[in-house]
């Protein structure tokens, strides 16, 4: 029987700092209604001044590694997935794995946007296919709000902050990831970007001065792209598990509108209850989107061995992916 990739643990962590819409419309020209109707959202989870990437991920991790029942010490590689890490370098994940005490693991962050937590999954699997690989830690993390424009009403009233951690390790069985799919168009670069801090732009007073260092986005354009690109990504990932809509038993979108979420739903006649949903009060948590979603959904409403699970992300890059993976611990 051909060897696959199951999941041993998951685990989240949250902010406890709420920025709900009605803080926000004391802060720019918005109104509660009008976020709601528009992105689904009512509140998001902010870090508080000094709160870092690696906090977050530390936590989800240590979560995800006692529901997986793995000793630190059995971790072979840790993949972060983050756009916004606590600094240019050393990498996230070296810091998380010196906070977790895993010295025997290779550690290495990785930068696809809202996408990464899927390409970080679909890049365990691969190393998963080595003899000497048996446990890894997937995190998807990002600290958003360190890259908003607080004076913006087109960005602020999207993102929270969050992190969300998953054990992978080797099954023989039925349960195991049954598809991935990664694709990116680099065409869409400036659709979603932050314009300085990078070796285009290195951080200046004038690059401060002039708020370079936020994240700059055209909403419509990413709009458009992200409906289309879920229905595509979807359709490939079940054709090559062998699957059809009616297999699918939970569905874990990218958490960025519910209007692109609720499209994807119809498409596939999926009731309310077999969607994660969690866009209300986290906000778009970026890498830490999808993982955060599986890991509350599954404290909430604890899922089955058997269940055919459905992860679709997209974001800068443009990048975009999922899997589908099979759940249960046996």
């Amino acid at each position: 029987m051909q060897m696959k990739t199951k999941v041993l643990g998951v685990g989240y962590c949250l902010p406890d700092k709420i920025l709900s819409n009605h803080d926000l419309e004391k802060m720019v020209d918005t109104d509660n209604e009008w976020i709601i109707e528009r992105t689904g959202i009512r509140e998001r989870r902010i870090v508080e001044p000094g709160g870092k990437n690696s906090d977050l991920s530390v936590e989800a991790a240590r979560r995800a590694l006692q529901d997986a029942k793995i000793d630190p010490l059995q971790l072979d590689l840790i993949i972060l997935a983050t756009a916004s890490p606590d600094m240019p370098f050393p990498s996230t994940a070296c810091i998380v794995q010196a906070l977790l005490g895993a010295k025997n693991a290779a550690a290495f962050d990785l930068a696809a946007g809202c996408t990464g937590f899927v390409y970080a999954l679909t890049v365990a699997e691969k190393f998963l296919l080595s003899p000497e690989v048996n446990n890894i830690l997937v995190i998807g993390c990002d600290v958003v709000s360190s890259v908003i424009d607080y004076t913006d009403r087109n960005t602020c009233i999207l993102f929270g902050d969050g992190a969300g951690a998953m054990v992978l390790g080797k099954s023989e069985g039925e349960c195991g990831i049954l598809s991935t799919s990664i694709g990116a168009d680099g065409t869409g670069a400036g659709l979603l970007y932050m314009p300085a801090g990078g070796s285009a732009l290195p951080a200046t007073h004038e690059t401060v001065e002039k708020r370079l260092h936020y994240l700059r986005m055209n909403g419509n354009e990413i709009f458009k792209f992200a409906t289309k690109i879920v229905a595509q990504t979807t359709a490939e990932l079940l054709s090559k598990a062998g699957l059809t809509y009616d297999d699918i038993d939970l569905f874990v979108p990218h958490q960025a509108n519910l209007r692109i979420i609720q499209s994807a739903m119809r498409r596939m006649k999926l009731p309310p209850e077999k969607v994660a949903i969690n866009l209300d009060l986290c906000g778009n948590i970026s890498a830490g989107s999808i993982p955060v979603a599986l890991a509350q959904h599954n404290e909430k409403h604890p899922i089955k061995n058997g269940a055919n699970i459905l992860m679709v992300a997209f974001g800068t890059g443009l990048t975009y992916g999922g899997a589908i993976l099979r759940w249960g611990r046996d």
